[in-house]
């Protein structure tokens, strides 16, 4: 009986033991997983939050097949390249890798400082710019290709700025939403990965005139 009664007493005490070192694993448990959100939040909110924009333009990066779309409307082109709204830079790198003379203008800081450290990684940073800006302050007057990744509530106010900047060899090319005036010269893709052209020329109606030499006649 006296066995009996000690192994009695010793089997709370022992489940209460088994039970603290449960809790305490589960304390360590939760203050892992607790400290990495912490840690992703701290990381992923700078790209996947608007950076105090008067017009929320939350972060959404370019796929793979709308940057080929969009490589696809550059073929045969040539000159400076802007991308307004370069986001992580992805859209400007492919296009230094094709050649162009590429910059990219963001309001986001992380996302621009990413996009320099993307560029230096691969290679292509002597052919990159990124620089943190609003759209609405910079002149694009110097560029002869430009992507821009908008909103529907910006389109007819770019729209405006862009043909009062631009000269008639410009190309721009939008993704994922049209301009609401221009007629596209060429569309690539469907959905979100949709990319139409507009050759400024014909947006503003430009010909190109000739200069017509008459031979002079002897008198």
């Amino acid at each position: 009986m006296a066995l009996a009664n000690k192994s009695h007493e010793a089997g709370p005490q022992e489940d209460c033991e088994g039970s603290s070192s449960r809790s305490g694993w589960g304390l360590l448990v939760t203050a892992a997983v607790g400290g990495t959100l912490v840690a992703l939040y701290a990381v992923v909110t700078p790209f996947v939050t608007p950076a105090l924009r008067k017009v929320c333009l939350p972060f959404v990066p370019a796929t793979s097949t709308q940057i080929w779309n969009v490589l696809k409307m550059l073929e045969n082109r040539s000159g400076s390249l802007v991308d307004i709204g370069s986001g992580d830079g992805r859209i400007v790198i492919a296009a230094a890798k094709r050649g162009f003379k590429a910059v990219g203008y963001e309001l986001n800081p992380w996302l621009v400082w990413y996009s320099r450290y993307r560029a230096w990684r691969d290679g292509v940073h002597k052919n990159t710019r990124f620089y943190i800006s609003d759209l609405w302050k910079v002149s694009f007057s110097h560029y002869t290709n430009v992507v821009v990744f908008g909103v529907p509530q910006m389109m007819p106010q770019l729209e405006k700025k862009l043909e009062e900047e631009l000269e008639c060899n410009a190309r721009i090319i939008a993704c994922r939403f049209p301009f609401p005036c221009w007629i596209p010269d060429c569309t690539v893709g469907e959905g979100i990965d949709t990319v139409w052209a507009y050759d400024l020329k014909h947006s503003r109606g430009c010909e190109t005139k000739s200069l017509e030499i008459t031979p002079k006649t002897e008198s």
